[in-house]
């Protein structure tokens, strides 16, 4: 899954013990910080390879956390751990950053696939890509057209980049919900549209209308309009 320690952000230090042997027993160090603040300087220390996050801590909240990371750059797998289950809940956690979001109380089993599957995507998100003239760098998570940049947010780069591995090539909502997001199921919201039409208009803005709406199939984008 993963050789760098696992981040366990956890108030709870009954719920952090069993977490954390655990991921002993499955192999993987793990690093434990009891408050939001101890998280982000653990981060920082950027020997992290995947984190497991509490939503609710004492001192600073985990979406805020998350949003804090997200925004300096930090592409670190995340699983949100909260007892808020709602809908609204589970997408204001994955808008955050999150690449899943498991509903306390939960299986072992089911933490353990699912980490494993954050961290496998993020290896998939590993090598550069290029088709024609559009090109993602992964490693500084920038966007280009030629040499311009395209301003994206991770979200909007994470479809792009799924796109662009299936160029040419059909892409359905659901396939997008659950390879961007990471839902197995459909959250009644417009979170792919919103953002596929952000993406669109980025490109566009640089004459690039190589994203195409199928109406009633998916999302297509064409290789033959990302220029050469």
């Amino acid at each position: 899954m993963t050789q760098k320690p696992v981040l366990v952000v956890e108030d709870d230090p009954i719920i952090a013990g069993v977490i954390c042997r655990n991921l002993a027993a499955w192999g993987h160090p793990s690093l434990h910080a009891l408050t939001g603040r101890e998280a982000l300087a653990l981060e920082r220390e950027g020997a992290v390879g995947a984190i497991i996050l509490d939503r609710m801590l004492p001192d600073i909240g985990g979406i805020e956390i998350l949003s804090q990371w997200r925004a300096s750059g930090c592409n670190t797998p995340v699983l949100m751990l909260s007892a808020l289950g709602s809908v609204q809940d589970r997408v204001e956690g994955l808008k955050a950053g999150a690449d899943d979001y498991l509903t306390k109380p939960f299986d072992d089993a089911e933490l353990e696939a699912r980490l494993a599957a954050i961290c496998r995507r993020n290896q998939r998100k590993g090598d550069d890509l290029a088709v024609g003239r559009l090109r993602l760098d992964n490693a500084a998570h920038r966007a280009f057209l030629g040499d311009a940049g395209i301003d994206l947010n991770r979200k909007q780069f994470s479809m792009l980049a799924y796109l662009m591995r299936h160029a040419d090539r059909v892409v359905t909502r659901a396939m997008l919900l659950e390879n961007v997001w990471g839902y197995a199921f459909d959250p009644a919201t417009n979170i792919v549209e919103s953002n596929l039409s952000r993406l669109r208009g980025r490109l566009q803005a640089l004459g690039c209308d190589a994203v195409e709406t199928l109406r009633g199939e998916g999302y297509v984008l064409r290789s033959a309009k990302c220029g050469a």
